[in-house]
């Protein structure tokens, strides 16, 4: 059964086995690069030295006010440097980062200070109003708040807390982190959206988040010293890891506030942004910008897209404008990515631009660091790879979570069988690549026959007028559930009801084709992601 240590009579040893965690990335970099610059945010740009002695403070003052190894300290926060300096400063003192949704309401955040038992929250001024009415709420003793004023986005301190700076000013440069000594111990704790019910929580452990910085790298082709666009929140799966992978390669983390296509061109332009992470509606923004909010960049940018699958109309634009988009895929219980649709130019070398940008929607195969991603039926067993056979997609790999926080049940569940079941209904191709259907919740059944609302969104995100769309379940006397779209429209664009149903059906069978046509600007959540369960409402009432 291969050697063990009994048979060899070797052990691990300090010298020959260390906990793989990321924050040896950070602690390697202050080393390596110490006056490469690492963070920058409006005139806040600091070096890789800074960068660490500025995280051993917030460690060192966070055990002074008695946050222990394996307390919860929770962040409500944008994408600012208090942020990132969370992602090392916390786990730094053996504690587990809990990024809170700015978007949340007043009750969910406070049922996640009371779930995840938060002793400090870190908490930007824009967000006091928030963290206080959810502190009001706690049961018993609320996490001790500390405000992180932003002067140059127009938030001064409001004068009631210690301010995030004099926090840090009271820590020690010279502490000596708490590093791990398992690497399974907990690093994060993220909350899914609840749309369904409660939000759950997701825990990370450092082995996880150390391999997926180590794929991510290989799978996203960087060399060193990258410049990254914090587009994707930090909040949402840690930023898909990014932050945490950044000192390994001595890249620079520009921070962006506000998501809107004048920041992220502004940032390419003269920061020479050449990565960052975002949802379809970040590449909408960047393919409608008005001229005046473009500026001009002879580089390539890459950019990973997750979340719905984009429009191949969408890709095909992002390119003709120097952007390399890659789809990925991966939920909040995989730490971010966990797929990539890998490029294979010996075998689509000679394909169109509309059939390229057609492959580049999928889903992909599984990144490195994963041990197995494919599609399984009911009964756990290997799909047809026929392009046609749907089942769902299952995943298995070191970047999976521990499981969900205090909810035993949940976790047995969503481990079933080996894997881990993502509850997304997906196709495979003869070439093991992925294909996202649709959610399980979002497949429309009419008549008896699937209907991919995916499917129908591609479609009218083709049309010349369309910005967004979701499409989702109506009820239907006859056939059931019939596919309602709801679209916003480009600027000064005009269309109708009947033009874009009948553009569907030179693209699709009728029967899949929208029978109502809603326009009117798409509910999102703060990561960009339609939020089609308040559309299945809207949708429910217009019969």
């Amino acid at each position: 059964m291969g050697w063990m240590k009994d048979e060899t009579g070797l052990e691990k040893t300090q010298a020959n086995f260390v906990p793989l965690t990321p924050l040896s990335h950070l602690q390697r970099a202050a080393k390596v690069f110490p006056t490469s610059t690492a963070v920058v945010y409006n005139n806040h740009r600091v070096n890789y030295a800074e960068y660490y002695a500025r995280c051993s403070q917030l460690a060192s003052a966070l055990i002074d006010v008695g946050v222990k190894p394996g307390s919860v300290v929770a962040t409500i926060l944008p994408n600012v440097p208090a942020q990132a300096e969370a992602h090392f400063g916390v786990p730094a003192c053996g504690a587990v980062l809990n990024t809170i949704n700015t978007r949340l309401d007043v009750d969910t955040v406070s049922y996640i200070f009371n779930h995840g038992e938060a002793k400090v929250v870190l908490v930007d001024t824009q967000f006091l109003p928030l963290a206080e009415s959810a502190c009001a709420k706690v049961d018993g003793k609320p996490p001790l708040i500390i405000e992180v004023p932003d002067p140059s986005a127009g938030f001064q301190s409001s004068g009631k807390y210690v301010t995030y700076e004099q926090f840090l000013s009271s820590g020690d440069k010279q502490f000596k982190w708490l590093m791990p000594q398992d690497e399974w111990e907990s690093l994060a704790l993220n909350y899914t959206s609840g749309t369904t019910g409660r939000p759950k929580g997701v825990v990370y452990h450092h082995r996880g988040a150390y391999l997926m910085t180590m794929g991510t790298v290989v799978s996203w082709r960087m060399q060193i010293f990258p410049v990254f666009l914090t587009i994707v929140p930090l909040f949402h799966c840690n930023g898909w890891n990014h932050t945490w992978l950044m000192p390994m390669v001595g890249g620079k983390l520009v921070c962006c506030r506000e998501i809107s296509a004048a920041a992220i061109y502004s940032a390419i332009s003269q920061e020479k942004v050449a990565f960052f992470g975002g949802a379809p509606i970040v590449l909408n923004l960047i393919v409608n910008a008005d001229q005046k909010e473009r500026k001009h960049f002879d580089h390539k940018v890459e950019v990973f897209t997750a979340g719905a699958p984009p429009a191949p109309a969408t890709l095909d634009k992002m390119e003709k404008l120097g952007f390399n988009v890659t789809q990925v895929y991966g939920l909040t219980e995989t730490y971010g990515h966990v797929t990539e649709c890998l490029w294979q130019d010996n075998d689509w070398a000679t394909v169109t631009d509309e059939e390229r940008a057609t492959i580049k929607a999928r889903q992909g195969i599984a990144m490195p660091m994963m041990e197995d991603i494919t599609v399984m039926d009911d009964e756990m067993k290997q799909i047809p790879m026929d392009s046609t056979t749907q089942g769902e997609i299952m995943i298995r790999g070191n970047s999976v979570m521990k499981g969900y926080y205090k909810n035993e049940e949940a976790t047995n569940v969503a481990f079933s069988g080996g894997y881990f079941h993502s509850g997304d209904i997906a196709i495979q191709h003869p070439n093991t690549y992925i294909q996202i259907a649709d959610r399980a919740k979002d497949i429309i059944i009419s008549g008896g026959e699937n209907i991919s609302s995916v499917e129908v969104e591609g479609v009218l995100m083709a049309h010349e007028t369309v910005s967004l769309c979701a499409v989702v379940a109506m009820p239907d006397d006859k056939w059931g559930e019939v596919p309602c779209a709801f679209v916003e429209l480009l600027p000064n664009a005009v269309t109708n009801e009947r033009e874009l149903i009948d553009f569907s059906r030179t693209k699709i069978a009728g029967f899949k084709c929208p029978k109502k046509i809603v326009f009117q600007e798409l509910p999102k959540t703060s990561t960009g992601k339609i939020q089609k369960f308040e559309l299945r409402k809207v949708a429910k009432d217009l019969t």
